[in-house]
Formats: structure tokens, C-alpha cells, sequence
């Protein structure tokens, strides 16, 4: 019997909440002139209801001048204020008392929500010098304080609370515009993310296709040149293209599979460092570059990053060496390793240096400045001045350079 009599009840309550509900949002989607013709409508209606007839029309009339204007106090509000100012001292010469004199108190509120302090304070001393005349015309004899201090808290609580609702108003305007400022900088911040990636990207690909095209264009050469007369040598620098196009795809994998999850060969084959050097100066050699290799100072506590910045820097002096010298010409790559830095030093004998790059689009010498300026280093390339040509570079291991290795 309990359960029975209570969902009558439940349901009568689940009614009422959606009709408020539904008063709330058809309450929402009226335009603000709706309500602010509410209050003078409803002064209108107990004036005419009221008052007697002999007194009527003027009672009407004074109170349509203090009411009425209150309909466009959004739009002109300090217009507005001094209309139902002007109609409250003409109802105070004609010693008329009327209820709509609380329009003085709406108006103010609307001058000190939209208006500054100052502005707020000039309209509640014109009010307050309203409230002191009707108070001392209307109060009752012996009476004076009582109603003089109940309208000057009206008037105080009036120009407050305007006040208030322009400082929240403000402050959330300024919450506004610090999101929209935040939204913009993370959007940038993400185009510079991207825009790093792909340069990041394409300087590894550089490095990886130039690289390995150069040995197997070397070697192919070398292997059409010895095919006749020495087959063996054929054989193994065959082998040796077949070797270098397979690391080739290796890196490649390995690079790309940085950006995929869960790629198995960015596990299986990490990032080349200094320990594979030697085998990077054997390749070179295979190729036709004799590259001697002098490896100071422990590597071990290098980060991988750092490490990897150092292989492609050589990487791509032997690179340039092999394209743009003769055969004969020997390479010397000295690296010294040290608790703070790391110092990468390649030169060769070359008769002409290899010129520099000329796009700027982060390939060749430009994209080794790059590389080196991640660590905070500078890059130095030129002819050496017993010829050949030089690259050197200091990397700094605590400049943080990780991201953009």
C-alpha cells in the first residue's frame, strides 16, 4: 500500500519538475525586452487598479514616465537613468507618492552594471539625493530616520550589486579570452610540433637515401670496373650493395616505425650511435673511401639522441667526401667523448672540397647546422689550409637537443 500511494506522488513531482523545466528553457529563448517590459507593465496595471479615478491620470502619466523607459535600459542606460530621474522630480513637485519610484533603483543598478566605478557613484549620489528630498517632504513627523536609512540601503544594495554583476561580467570576459589566447598558442604550438616533425623527417631521409645511394652507386662502379679482371672483388662488392641497400631499408623501417605503435623493427634494430662507426668507416672504405677512425672517451653514458646526431653528422662528411673528391682520398673521423660534450671532427685530403649545400631546406651542410645547433653547437665546414676539407663540432649533452636529433 506504501509503494502504491507513493508513485502517484513520485510522478506528480516528476511532472512538476519537467513543467519548470520547461518554463526555464522557454524562459531562456526570450529576448530581453520581454522582461523589461514586465516590471512597467505590472506598475501600469496596480496604478490603474488603485488608484481613484480623479487621480488617475496623472497618477498614470507619472507613472508611465518612470516605468516605461525601463523597456530600453540595456540599450541606453545612462539615457534612461536620467528620464526616470527627470519624471521622479516632477513627481516630487507635484507631490504625487507612487510605487513606480522603484524604477529609480532599477535604473541605477543598470548604470552600475554597465558603467565604471565613477559613473556608479555620480548615479547613486543623484539617487540618494532623491531619496533624502522624498524622505524629508513624506516621512511621517518624528519619523525621519527610519525610512531615510531603509531607501538609503536600497540604494546602497542597488549600486552594489550592479557593480558586482559588471566585475563578474568582466572577469569572465577576461576568463573568455584567456581560453580563446590559450586555444590559439596550443594551436601553434601544434603546427610548430608538426612543422619540427616533418623537417626532423625529411633530414632523416636525406641522410639514409644520400648515404647508401652514394656507397651503391660507389660500389656498382667499382663492381663494373673489376668484372673482368677480378671477379672475386665483383663478387664481394655485389655483396656489399646487397648489404647496404638491406641497411638501407633497415633504417628506413626504423625511422618510420618511430611513428607508428607498436612497429616491431623500431625495437629490433635500435638507432645507429658511435659504436657503429667502425662499421660505418668499413663501409665507406668498401665504397672507395679509405676512413680512419680515432674513438676517445667513453660513449656508454652518451645519450641515444646525442649518439645519433653524432653518426649522422659523420655520416654525412663521408657522404659529401665521397661524392665530390677522387678516388685516393682518405678520410680521418676523430671523436672525443667527455662527461659534458662531445666533439666530432672529420676531414679528409681531398684535392677540391665538396662544395657546400645550397638549398635551405634542411639537406646537406644546412641540415647538419640544424643537428649540431639542437645540442648547442656550431658547425664549422670549409677547406682545411693544407686542403682537403673539414667538418667540426662541438655538442653540448645538456643543452637538450633530444627532440630534435
Amino acid at each position: 500500500m506504501t509503494e502504491t500511494a507513493a508513485e502517484p506522488g513520485g510522478a506528480h513531482l516528476g511532472r512538476v519538475l519537467d513543467r519548470r523545466r520547461l518554463w526555464a528553457r522557454t524562459a531562456a529563448r526570450l529576448p530581453p525586452v520581454v522582461w523589461d517590459s514586465l516590471l512597467p507593465t505590472l506598475l501600469l496595471l496596480n496604478v490603474v487598479t488603485a488608484r481613484p479615478p480623479h487621480e488617475l491620470p496623472v497618477a498614470v502619466a507619472l507613472t508611465a514616465a518612470l516605468a516605461l523607459p525601463l523597456v530600453w535600459r540595456r540599450r541606453a542606460p545612462r539615457t534612461v537613468f536620467g528620464v526616470v530621474v527627470a519624471a521622479a522630480f516632477v513627481q516630487w513637485l507635484t507631490d504625487v507618492q507612487l510605487p513606480a519610484d522603484v524604477a529609480l533603483l532599477v535604473a541605477l543598478y543598470t548604470v552600475a552594471a554597465n558603467s565604471g566605478r565613477r559613473g556608479a557613484l555620480v548615479a547613486g549620489a543623484v539617487v540618494e539625493a532623491g531619496v533624502l528630498l522624498a524622505c524629508l517632504r513624506w516621512a511621517p513627523a518624528g519619523a525621519f530616520p527610519t525610512p531615510f536609512v531603509a531607501v538609503t540601503a536600497m540604494t546602497v544594495a542597488a549600486a552594489v550589486l550592479g557593480m558586482n554583476v559588471r566585475t563578474t561580467r568582466a572577469y569572465l570576459a577576461a576568463l573568455e579570452e584567456r581560453a580563446a589566447r590559450l586555444e590559439r598558442e596550443q594551436e601553434q604550438q601544434a603546427r610548430l610540433a608538426v612543422a619540427e616533425e616533418r623537417t626532423r623527417i625529411t633530414r632523416e631521409m636525406h641522410d639514409i637515401v644520400t648515404h647508401n645511394l652514394s656507397v651503391m652507386v660507389a660500389l656498382t662502379d667499382a663492381a663494373v670496373y673489376a668484372q673482368h679482371r677480378a671477379p672475386d672483388k665483383t663478387t664481394a662488392a655485389m655483396l656489399q650493395i646487397s648489404e647496404t641497400g638491406r641497411q638501407a631499408l633497415t633504417d628506413m623501417r626504423r625511422s618510420l616505425g618511430i611513428l607508428r605503435t607498436g612497429e616491431p623493427d623500431a625495437q629490433r634494430h635500435p638507432l645507429p650511435g658511435i659504436a657503429q662507426l667502425e662499421s660505418l668507416a668499413q663501409q665507406m672504405g668498401a665504397a672507395g673511401l679509405p676512413t680512419r677512425l680515432d674513438l676517445r672517451g667513453g660513449h656508454a653514458r652518451v645519450p641515444a639522441t646525442a649518439q645519433l646526431t653524432v653518426y649522422r653528422l659523420v655520416q654525412e662528411a663521408l657522404t659529401n667526401t665521397l661524392k665530390h673528391t677522387p678516388t685516393g682520398t682518405h678520410a680521418d673521423v676523430r671523436i672525443r667523448c667527455s662527461t659534458g660534450a662531445v666533439t666530432v671532427d672529420v676531414t679528409d685530403d681531398g684535392p677540391c672540397p665538396p662544395p657546400p649545400a645550397a638549398t635551405p631546406s634542411g639537406h646537406g651542410i644546412p641540415g647538419m647546422r640544424e643537428r649540431a645547433a639542437a645540442y648547442g653547437g656550431t658547425l664549422r665546414a670549409g677547406p682545411l689550409p693544407g686542403g682537403g676539407w673539414g667538418v667540426r663540432t662541438r655538442l653540448l649533452l645538456d643543452s637538450g637537443g633530444a627532440a630534435s636529433a
